[in-house]
């Protein structure tokens, strides 16, 4: 009797947890998902911020912008409340409205779409690479039309575009591009930062990105006319904000001059976002090690691993995406995912391919297979949990995870 339980029990602690097992970790160790890396300096500024008494837009967000440019590369930059904002901002900036076409990608985040609906503006959607989920240069140019009125690509997980081929399609056509930088501000190609090709860069700050103000983000850009017109539709349309107007230099009368947003940055915000930026390229190494664990301890497995880094990049490493290979696998996505969440580990799906999502799919009358690419990675890609406060255990755990389940349902 007593050997039947212990064989028993041998068998469930083999057992993956979402069939019946004990799980790799206990719930109160449960591995979130692109846990903030936040410590006593985050903490410091912001209490410095909050005794200060001045707790909106003000010196703190005038410094964190001109670090950012300096970061960057940028000749100015503006702070705003989220990379919606700024993707939002840099079109109508750019004059974007109704009877227009935007040009951008099917393998990103809603929002990068949503705000080209905003401005009334079309979305024209093309296919992405099939290793770098990527937009392609070559059907940008072929999706070009009299209408066209800009094109924003996405550095995605952290990876350069091919933007000397992009640029090259954008110029020859007079097209201005929009860099959604959400994952890439440490990106560089040829030493170039991502975020300086086009005429904006939009980067965001929110929690589980490498750099974070819990919310936030920032354009940068080259040319001060446009950076200047930005700024005033990011406060309402304003010739000042209001730290200006109720600083100790006194009262000063403001105009509107277009019907702007409220899509300014906190000083609260913006001297956490100081401190997190001071550290980013340590914090790098950081990530960079973590993703080379998970190549070496994922390889073998049915399962597609980001592809290293092409001549002259430097990638960001936000995410570490693996794609399903359902031709090797006998699993598929939705159980893959609900398994790593049964042994406490957090994973996420970036992103479910646009032209798949109901609305777009109405708005846009797009079948899968029209864009054929993205609604392949769509289907199959799986973020593991990547973050600055993971530690190689941390790393082991979801490697043997993955292993596990694989291993039970016999790959």
């Amino acid at each position: 009797m007593n050997m039947r339980t212990d064989a028993a029990r041998s068998v469930v602690s083999r057992t993956p947890a979402f069939f019946g097992g004990t799980p790799i970790r206990e719930k109160e160790r449960f591995l979130v998902f692109g846990k903030p890396d936040l410590g006593e300096a985050e903490i410091e500024a912001v209490v410095g911020v909050l005794r200060s008494g001045w707790i909106g837009t003000g010196p703190q967000t005038a410094r964190f912008e001109a670090e950012f440019a300096a970061y960057t590369g940028a000749a100015h930059a503006v702070a705003v409340n989220s990379a919606t904002a700024a993707l939002h901002l840099s079109l109508l900036t750019l004059g974007v409205g109704p009877g227009d076409e935007v040009i951008t990608t099917a393998m990103t985040f809603c929002s990068t779409v949503n705000v080209i609906c905003h401005t009334g503006a079309t979305p024209v959607l093309c296919d992405c690479d099939i290793r770098t989920q990527n937009i392609l240069a070559d059907d940008i140019a072929a999706r070009i039309t009299p209408r066209t009125r800009a094109i924003i690509v996405v550095h995605m997980c952290g990876r350069p575009c091919d933007m000397p081929a992009i640029m090259a399609v954008a110029d020859h056509h007079g097209i201005p591009v929009i860099e959604d930088c959400a994952h890439a501000i440490e990106t560089r190609l040829d030493g170039r930062p991502a975020g300086s090709f086009g005429v904006f860069g939009c980067y965001s700050f929110y929690a589980t990105k490498n750099l974070t103000t819990a919310e936030g983000g920032m354009v940068v850009g080259q040319d001060a006319e446009l950076m200047a017109r930005l700024r005033g539709l990011s406060m309402h349309g304003q010739s000042s904000d209001a730290w200006k107007r109720y600083s100790a230099s006194g009262f000063k009368r403001y105009d509107v001059s277009a019907p702007g947003w409220k899509y300014n940055l906190t000083d609260i915000a913006s001297a956490m976002g100081r401190v997190q930026l001071a550290q980013i390229d340590q914090r790098l190494e950081t990530r960079a090690a973590l993703v080379a664990r998970y190549d070496a301890g994922l390889a073998g497995l049915p399962l597609r691993l980001p592809p290293p880094a092409g001549p002259g990049e430097r990638l960001a490493h936000h995410l570490y995406t693996v794609h399903l290979d359902t031709d090797e696998a006998v699993i598929d996505r939705g159980t893959l995912l609900a398994a790593l969440q049964a042994e406490n580990i957090g994973v996420g799906v970036h992103y479910e391919a646009i032209h798949t999502l109901s609305f777009y799919q109405s708005h846009l009358g797009l079948a899968p297979e029209t864009l054929p690419n993205a609604a392949w990675i769509g289907a199959r890609t799986l973020s593991l949990p990547l973050s600055t406060t993971m530690t190689d255990t941390d790393v082991d755990d979801v490697i043997t995870a993955v292993k596990r389940v694989f291993d039970w349902v016999g790959v």
